[in-house]
């Protein structure tokens, strides 16, 4: 049965948060608010987390994982950001976009797209996560909460409750998020490709 783990909106209380942060250290799996719905979350080397969320969202090996971090420095620990785009993806850090690039050595090689060896990787902007994240000391491994029969992210902590309740091992509420999803920008060939229109504005990359 998953735990419930309540956290302030804008003034995340210290404890609940370490609570949270311990269930990622202890290789559970946790559902957590973003600014663009909930996600699931584990450590980045967690294989047997990573086979529970391509369970729970059906997921094939073409999936593009996120690596999700504290800043733009961690960011560029975990994905190759070259000088031609430097300063686009910065500009747009943090907020709603997620940037398919090439991955460091630094990401296990299960996380990365089959063909291209690439990952998804964002910065939120989100209080919560930012504390999650400052807590934890290294990114979440991070997918998307959307359920298979579902087209949007999950947007209420009870209710991610009530569905995953034997499938994750804690939830993190701290009140609705929006469900509106990142804006995707895919760099694996160092140019722009918007591959999904989402809350962050495509037009500064084209």
């Amino acid at each position: 049965m998953a735990r419930l783990i309540d956290i302030h909106p804008q003034n995340p209380q210290p404890r609940a948060v370490e609570q949270a942060m311990q269930v990622v250290l202890d290789g559970g799996l946790l559902a957590y608010p973003t600014d663009s719905g909930y996600a699931l979350g584990a450590q980045l080397g967690n294989k047997d987390a990573l086979e529970r969320i391509r369970a729970i969202r059906r997921l094939d090996d073409k999936h593009h994982f996120t690596v999700v971090c504290k800043d733009f420095a961690q960011l560029g620990q975990f994905v190759h950001v070259d000088n031609a785009i430097f300063r686009a993806v910065k500009n747009a850090t943090p907020g709603p976009y997620t940037f398919i690039l090439p991955a460091t050595r630094e990401v296990p090689r299960r996380l990365l797209h089959a063909k291209k060896k690439t990952v998804g990787a964002r910065i939120p902007d989100h209080v919560v996560v930012q504390a999650l994240l400052a807590s934890l000391g290294e990114p979440l491994l991070s997918s998307t909460l959307i359920l298979p029969e579902q087209e949007e992210a999950m947007t209420e902590g009870w209710l991610v409750k009530e569905e995953l309740n034997h499938q994750v091992d804690a939830v993190v509420e701290s009140g609705d998020v929006t469900a509106d999803p990142t804006t995707v920008i895919d760099f694996a060939d160092g140019t722009a490709e918007v591959v999904r229109e989402g809350a962050g504005d495509s037009s500064r990359f084209l």
